[in-house]
């Protein structure tokens, strides 16, 4: 089993930034994800890294240049660093882990967090 717990989320002004972090306990895995849900819309992937065996980063095309993930294996952390967001960037942010090789930018991961709501201000 794999344990995660997502913060950061808030409310911000269009053209502001957020850090969002997903700390991580339990067992080791292959990839972590980030995925958004806007209100009325499906979830979709926002971005994805590498955890065990690399480094590879995949970014959905609406946020590449704007969204940056990354990770602290000392800490067991992933991060999601937000920057000129926009109103449709507001979104309930889930991010989930994927135990074993395999596509990372698709809803097939293993595990999921509680999910920490951003709302973007125009």
């Amino acid at each position: 089993q794999v344990q995660l717990v997502e913060s950061g989320g808030g409310l911000v002004q269009a053209g502001g930034s957020l850090r969002l972090s997903c700390a991580a306990s339990g067992r080791t895995f292959y990839a972590m994800g980030w995925f958004r849900q806007a209100p009325g819309k499906e979830r979709e992937f926002v971005a994805a890294i590498i955890w065990s065996g690399g480094h590879s980063t995949l970014y959905a095309d609406s946020v590449k240049g704007r969204l940056t993930i990354s990770r602290d294996n000392a800490k067991n952390t992933g991060y999601l660093q937000m920057n000129s967001l926009k109103p449709d960037d507001t979104a309930v942010y889930y991010c989930a882990a994927r135990r074993t090789l395999g596509p990372i930018a698709t809803m097939s991961y293993d595990y999921w967090g509680q999910g920490t709501p951003v709302t973007v201000s125009s």
